[in-house]
């Protein structure tokens, strides 16, 4: 075989990796409950929408018992539907510039 056919060729030693085992999401201590607003807050987006099982890494029933309390949690008033945090309009420099060239040319314009 030649060396340049080699160089594609991968060994078997460098597919091994070493990889950290994440902690479960949720405990077994952890009860599943729409009470349970710290453990419900972990698995709601800023938006307030429910993040997907496979970003959670939870297992089907138990993102099945979230979804649930979490709607509970919602029908209770407990967590909101939406979060409004919206931040307000802030006008760029840009904006400031385009305003004021158009202001200037329609008094130019005026005047005439």
């Amino acid at each position: 075989m030649d060396k340049s056919k080699r160089l594609f060729l991968k060994s078997k030693r460098s597919s091994k990796r070493s990889f950290r085992r994440r902690l479960p999401p949720i405990q077994s201590r952890d009860q599943i409950d729409y009470k349970n607003m710290g453990l419900l807050s972990r698995f709601i987006s800023e938006q307030g929408k429910i993040l997907s099982r496979r970003v959670n890494r939870l297992t089907l029933k138990q993102q099945r018992l979230i979804t649930i309390a979490i709607k509970q949690a919602r029908i209770l008033s407990s967590l909101p539907f939406l979060t409004n945090e919206k931040k307000p309009f802030e006008k760029s420099e840009s904006t400031i510039r385009t305003t004021t060239a158009l202001l200037i040319t329609k008094m130019d314009s005026s005047y005439i």
